[in-house]
C-alpha cells in the first residue's frame, strides 16, 4: 500500500512538471503582457496595466498585424472546409480495396515525415516554374493541405473502420439512394468526428509557420508576422499579441467542443423520444 501511494505521488509530480513545461511559456507570456508602459520583455514586471493591449489597436510601426490575422483566419477556414470534404471522400473511397490503394495511402502519409521547410520550398518552386503567383491563398493553401489532409484522412479511416454498416443497409432497404444514405445516415452519425477533423484543419493551419514561409508570397500570415516582429519589436506588445491569439485559439476550440456537446444532447434527446414512441 505504501509503495502504491509513493508511486502515485511520483506520477502526480511528473505529470505536474509536464503540465508546467507545456503551458509555462504561454502563462509567462500572458503575465508579461500586462506590464505597465515602462515594462520590458523580462521579469521583474514594471507595473500592471492594459497598456500593451491598447497599443495593439493603435496605429504603429510593428507590421500589418490585423491584416495578417484576417489572412490566417481566412486561410484556416479554407483549409478546414477542404480537409473535411476531402477526408470524408477519401474515407468513403478507402472503405473498399482498389488498385493502388496501398501505395496511395503511403504517399499520403509520407508528407507527414518530409521536413516542412522542404514542402514549402518545393511548392513555391513549382508555382514559380509554372508561372503561377506565389500567394497565401494558392500556394500557401496547397502547402498547408499537405499537413492537414493526412491527419484528417487518418481520423476518417479510424471512424469508418468501426462504422456499423447495418445502418446503411437499413436505409437502402427503405429505398434510400446511395447519396441519400450518405447525407441522411452516414454524415449525421459521424458528425462529431467531422467537427474534430475541422478543428484539426483550422488549428494546424492557423499556427503553421514552416509550410507557409516560402509559399505565402508578399503577404504574411499571422505566424509569419509574429516571427517578423521578434526581430524589430522590443516591447511587451508582442506578448499582448501572443496572449490575444492564444485566447482566440481557445475560443475556437471551445466553440467546437460546445458544438459537439450540443449535437450529442440532441442525439440523446431524439433517441429518448424515439424510445418513448416505441
Amino acid at each position: 500500500m505504501e509503495t502504491r501511494s509513493r508511486s502515485f505521488y511520483i506520477l502526480t509530480a511528473v505529470f505536474a512538471l509536464f503540465i508546467l513545461f507545456l503551458y509555462g511559456p504561454t502563462i509567462t507570456i500572458g503575465i508579461l503582457s500586462f506590464q505597465g508602459p515602462q515594462g520590458g520583455l523580462t521579469f521583474p514586471m514594471n507595473g500592471v496595466s492594459l497598456h500593451w493591449f491598447r497599443d495593439l489597436f493603435q496605429e504603429q510601426a510593428v507590421g500589418d498585424i490585423w491584416g495578417a490575422f484576417r489572412r490566417s483566419f481566412a486561410l484556416g477556414l479554407m483549409v478546414m472546409v477542404s480537409t473535411v470534404v476531402i477526408s470524408v471522400m477519401g474515407g468513403l473511397a478507402f472503405r473498399k480495396r482498389f488498385a493502388g490503394s496501398g501505395v496511395l495511402f503511403y504517399l499520403i502519409i509520407a508528407s507527414l515525415v518530409i521536413p516542412s521547410i522542404l514542402i514549402s520550398l518545393g511548392v513555391g518552386l513549382i508555382f514559380s516554374q509554372l508561372g503561377l503567383r506565389v500567394h497565401w491563398a494558392t500556394s500557401g493553401f496547397g502547402a498547408q493541405l499537405t499537413w492537414t489532409l493526412p491527419f484528417g484522412l487518418l481520423i476518417m479511416f479510424a471512424v469508418f473502420n468501426r462504422f456499423d454498416k447495418s445502418y446503411e443497409e437499413a436505409a437502402r432497404d427503405q429505398g434510400a439512394s446511395a447519396w441519400q444514405t450518405i447525407a441522411h445516415v452516414v454524415l449525421p452519425i459521424i458528425a462529431p468526428s467531422l467537427i474534430g477533423v475541422g478543428l484539426f484543419g483550422f488549428t494546424l493551419s492557423y499556427d503553421e509557420f514552416a509550410r507557409t514561409l516560402l509559399t505565402a508570397g508578399s503577404y504574411n500570415t499571422l505566424p509569419l508576422e509574429i516571427f517578423g516582429m521578434t526581430t524589430n519589436v522590443t516591447t511587451p506588445v508582442i506578448y499582448a499579441l501572443g496572449t490575444l491569439t492564444t485566447l482566440f485559439s481557445l475560443l475556437i476550440i471551445g466553440t467546437f467542443i460546445v458544438t459537439v456537446w450540443v449535437i450529442g444532447k440532441r442525439r440523446a434527446r431524439h433517441g429518448s423520444d424515439a424510445g418513448k414512441g416505441v
